[in-house]
């Protein structure tokens, strides 16, 4: 197995003394070139999680540590280079007048040479399909467009985590899937550790391994197909599930016995195919 990248050690968090726990204990480790989605319903504390990876907040009890390094005000300007992150709303993101501005723009703050800074951007921007855009002012983009370019922007300063703060949540679904599967490009090309924060099941397929929050606390961590199948368990703790699992409830109960459980409609037809060729 790859090395841990990421580990929490019994990590607790509350945003104030008179405030609930947000966090309890929580304790879990994310390997290198691993994909794990983090799901779970609003408030559940999938969000804090990211923050807590980024330092954008500091655990009251236990410990993060990212590639061996703990997670504390003295370290935090070396644990960013290390971890990316891509929020839910791209415009508050944006600090260049144009894409390549912006692209460039943590690069410069790290005092990368110039002439790797050219050939980044170039890359970056090609691995998310915005190339033709360089010079165009990110306002003019569209939703899917402007997460792609904060996608490159994060790529550029080669993060060896890059996290997705509900980055799909503000897009229409044509756009999701358009993100989702550039997002699964650039993690197999750059071989990150890639973190999906997300309430929506449909996202959490590619993953390797999905970690699943209630109320602050790890309610189960399995494979994506492991979590669907536990589907009367999800809807009881405020997640909904996807249509292609339901589906598959429903030819089951007409007697139509699956093989495994469907993480998509690929998976459904070829099994309905097998099914009927065995007839």
């Amino acid at each position: 197995m790859s090395r841990k990248l990421i580990e929490f050690r019994d990590v607790s968090f509350r945003y104030g003394e008179e405030q609930p726990w947000v966090l309890k204990n929580c304790s879990f480790e994310i390997y290198e070139g691993e994909w794990v989605a983090i799901i779970g319903h609003n408030g559940s504390g999938k969000s804090t999680i990211a923050k807590l990876i980024n330092g954008l907040l500091f655990p009251q009890k236990g410990e993060i540590l990212i590639d061996g390094q703990q997670v504390n005000e003295e370290t935090i300007w070396d644990i960013r280079k290390e971890v990316g992150m891509v929020f839910q709303n791209p415009d508050n993101q944006f600090v260049g007048t144009t894409v390549q501005d912006d692209v460039a723009f943590g690069m410069e703050n790290r005092g990368t040479p110039r002439e790797e800074m050219v050939t980044r951007i170039e890359e970056t921007l090609s691995a998310v399909g915005m190339e033709d855009y360089r010079f165009t002012e990110p306002h003019r983009l569209s939703g899917g467009q402007k997460q792609r370019v904060a996608i490159a922007s994060v790529l550029a300063i080669s993060p060896k985590v890059l996290i997705l703060d509900e980055a799909t949540a503000m897009l229409d679904p044509k756009g999701r899937t358009e993100i989702m599967r550039t997002v699964s490009n650039v993690q197999n090309k750059e071989a990150l550790s890639l973190i999906t924060i997300t309430h929506d099941l449909q996202e959490v397929v590619q993953a390797d391994r999905v970690i699943v929050m209630n109320n602050g606390e790890i309610w189960d961590r399995a494979t994506p197909r492991e979590i669907f199948s536990k589907k009367d368990s999800l809807r009881e703790i405020g997640l909904d599930v996807p249509f292609v699992a339901i589906l598959a409830d429903e030819l089951k109960e007409k007697g139509i016995n699956l093989t495994k459980e469907p993480l998509n409609h690929e998976e459904l037809l070829e099994d309905l195919w097998i099914l009927h060729s065995q007839t």
